[in-house]
C-alpha cells in the first residue's frame, strides 16, 4: 500500500486493499494470533519468567490509538504527501519504524550479503535498536508491538466486531466472575465485549471461564436458494 502510494503509475493499490479488507471481514485479528510471525515471537519473549509489566486500563486505553495514527500517518499521509518529482515517495513505516521487517528482512539480508554490511548507515543503526527496544519490552509487556504499534493490526481491528469469526458469550451461563478479563493480557472485559476491537483471538478467556460460558463461532453463509427454501 505503501509502495503503491507513493508511486509514479498508481495512487491506491486496490487488489491489496481488497484482499486485507476480505481477511479482514472473515477472521478480523485472529490473524495476529496466530498467524503473525512477529506475534509468535512476542509471545515466546513474554513466556521468560522474570518479573512482568502490568499496562494500567487507563494507560492502555490511550496507547491503543497509537497504532491508528501511525496507519493514517505513516502508512497512508507521508507517502501521498511527500513525493518527489517523479511521484515517488519512501514507505515510510517500513523503512523508519517496523522492528517486524528488520528482524525478518533486514537481518538476514545483512547476513547473507557482504556488500550490503559495507554499505550499512545510520539508517540500519536506528532500525535495528528499535527492534531491541521490541525484543525488550516484549520480555516484560504482553505484545507491545501489536497493540501499540502494528498499522495492519489496527487495520484488522476495525473488523473484529463485524468479522465471521467471533466470541460469544452465553449470558445464561455467565456468571459475571471477571475470570475471563483477569485472564486477558490485553485488558479486555471479555463477558462485556468479546469481540472488542483489540483482541486478538488468543483464547485465553475461553480456557480460563470456568463456567464454559465463552466460545468461538465462525459465522456461516447461507446460499440465496438454501436461505430462499428456509424461508419458504
Amino acid at each position: 500500500m505503501q509502495s503503491v502510494i507513493g508511486s509514479i503509475r498508481y495512487s491506491f493499490s486496490m487488489y491489496v486493499m481488497g484482499f486485507v479488507l476480505l481477511i479482514g471481514v472473515v477472521f478480523g485479528r485472529f490473524i495476529c494470533g496466530w498467524l503473525c510471525p512477529f506475534g509468535l515471537l512476542q509471545d515466546l519473549l513474554y513466556k521468560i519468567p522474570i518479573f512482568k509489566i502490568s499496562v494500567s486500563k487507563r494507560v492502555n486505553s490511550i496507547l491503543k490509538y497509537l497504532k491508528y495514527a501511525i496507519l493514517i500517518i505513516f502508512v497512508l499521509l507521508l507517502p501521498f504527501i511527500f513525493q518527489d518529482e517523479l511521484g515517488i515517495s519512501d514507505p515510510y513505516f517500513c523503512k523508519y519504524i517496523c522492528p517486524a521487517g528488520t528482524l525478518e528482512g533486514g537481518v538476514p539480508l545483512v547476513i547473507f550479503n557482504e556488500t550490503l554490511r559495507e554499505g550499512l548507515g545510520f539508517l540500519f543503526g536506528w532500525k535495528l535498536a528499535i527492534l531491541i527496544i521490541f525484543l525488550i519490552v516484549s520480555v516484560l509487556i504482553f505484545r507491545p508491538f501489536c497493540r501499540y504499534v502494528c498499522p495492519l493490526g489496527a487495520l484488522y481491528s476495525l473488523f473484529n466486531p463485524i468479522s465471521f469469526y467471533k466470541l460469544k458469550v452465553n449470558l445464561s451461563k455467565c456468571t459475571h466472575c471477571n475470570i475471563c478479563t483477569r485472564s486477558c493480557k490485553i485488558n479486555i472485559e471479555v463477558h462485556k465485549t468479546p469481540n472488542n476491537p483489540e483482541c486478538i483471538r488468543c483464547q485465553d478467556c475461553i480456557e480460563a471461564c470456568p463456567q464454559k460460558a465463552i466460545s468461538k463461532e465462525l459465522i456461516k453463509i447461507q446460499s440465496k436458494n438454501r436461505t430462499e427454501e428456509h424461508l419458504a
